[in-house]
């Protein structure tokens, strides 16, 4: 069953978005990825975030670039967890991060950094976790091996002499 809904704005943010298809991927999670715009396609944005929970999806990741209306709008439709991906392009412009912050009260959206779709879908991978041990164990497995990593790239800088 499909756990996680992937979209974006235009295709033009596939690269981003694939990273956390990939994630999801490694975690062997169910998803989709679909391409949905708040501005050209607001009724299938409209239906895609109010048929979500019905067709089984537990976490909605959207990434959108310039104004990025696409994660606010479908946090405004549906009550799952809506994890925003502002895609940034230019250096010196942080529009759809701003847009994804200013969030008025009651409507949550979870927001990661700029082009930090690998992060949105390990969020996904938090949240599914609280009800799927098989996700939680893999979890668990991912934290413990990059903290070994961590501790081994350490060990080797500081007893290298």
């Amino acid at each position: 069953m499909i756990k996680v809904g992937i979209i974006m704005g235009s295709d033009s943010d596939m690269d981003i978005m694939q990273e956390a298809a990939s994630i999801l991927n490694d975690f062997e999670v169910e998803h989709e990825i679909r391409i949905i715009s708040a501005h050209r396609t607001p009724d299938l944005m409209d239906e895609y975030a109010k048929q979500a929970k019905s067709r089984g999806l537990q976490v909605i990741i959207a990434g959108a670039g310039g104004s990025a209306h696409l994660p606010g709008m479908t946090a405004s439709h549906t009550t799952l967890p809506v994890i925003a991906v502002p895609i940034k392009r230019n250096p010196a412009d942080h529009e759809a991060l701003w847009s994804n912050i200013k969030m008025p009260p009651g409507v949550p959206l979870a927001t990661m950094p700029e082009n930090g779709a690998k992060n949105a879908a390990l969020l996904a991978i938090e949240i599914l976790a609280i009800n799927d041990i098989s996700v939680a164990k893999k979890y668990e497995l991912f934290r413990a091996k990059q903290y070994n990593e961590v501790v081994e790239k350490d060990s080797q800088l500081n007893h290298s002499e």
